[in-house]
């Protein structure tokens, strides 16, 4: 752990809590995720040695509580009152960065395998049918491997992902780009606009198709409206050069008509 070797309280919290993947693990943590493995679906790219690396350091600042599964088998990682007060922390970070840091969004930020576990465990089960649905969709754009993914869920209980057939009919079928998908979840387009412009496309009975969009809880940070750049909306301000020159010319010809 890098210190600032700083009295100030900022410091010496950043040193705990700015780690590079730290905010990330407590992001996971406090969406819910308490095993290993659910901790790795949500940080797909972290290394296990350096997940244990930071659990270990929010262990030792007394953030993070470790304990033995319920079933022996492995740890469950637990926030505690200390951790579970960085909350407004990290939401705030989340929806600055949603308004002022998140750029269009890239290939590069682009994963199927992540986007499916947020949406998985933000199903509004509430909203369900009592006696289950399966949900299968397939994500154009993605890699082969990450492109097929079922949700089976039913009212009220855990939603299952799973990355492989399991053997049930699809209630609901699902294709659509990742990339339009993506935008859905992260707030910068409607699901019902998706499915209007033929990037969204559903599979099945009338009556479960037309209560998908219910079912789907977005990001948390779907909300909030993001600005654009300085230089962005510098550019959208400046007149067009046809509207500039329209300008130009009324000016002259009010200046020439004050002159007769």
């Amino acid at each position: 752990m890098t210190s600032y070797r700083q009295f100030c309280p900022v410091a010496q919290a950043a040193e705990i809590v700015a780690e590079r993947w730290t905010p990330l693990v407590l992001r996971e943590l406090l969406m819910g995720s308490h095993r290993f493995n659910e901790l790795r679906h949500g940080l797909p790219l972290i290394s296990p040695s350096l997940l244990t690396q930071r659990l270990r350091a929010l262990e030792r600042a007394g953030v993070v509580r470790r304990r033995r599964s319920s079933d022996g088998r492995g740890w469950d990682y637990d926030l505690t009152d200390a951790g579970e007060e960085l909350r407004p922390l990290i939401e705030g970070l989340g929806t600055w960065g949603k308004r002022w840091a998140r750029r269009e969004l890239d290939r590069r930020d682009l994963d199927a395998g992540l986007l499916m576990w947020d949406l998985h465990r933000n199903i509004a089960t509430e909203r369900l049918p009592e006696q289950g649905v399966v949900i299968f969709f397939d994500l154009e754009g993605a890699e082969v491997k990450k492109r097929y993914w079922w949700l089976l869920g039913a009212r009220e209980t855990e939603v299952e992902l799973c990355l492989s057939d399991p053997g049930l009919p699809p209630d609901v079928t699902v294709h659509c780009d990742l990339r339009s998908l993506t935008e859905v979840w992260v707030g910068d387009r409607d699901v019902r606009d998706a499915i209007r412009a033929g990037t969204m496309r559903l599979e099945g009975r009338a009556a479960l198709t037309r209560q998908f969009p219910s079912w789907l809880r977005l990001s948390a940070f779907a909300p909030v409206p993001r600005q654009l750049p300085a230089a962005e909306r510098q550019a959208k301000r400046r007149p067009s050069p046809d509207r500039a020159r329209r300008a130009t010319v009324h000016a002259a010809e009010r200046a020439t008509g004050s002159r007769a």
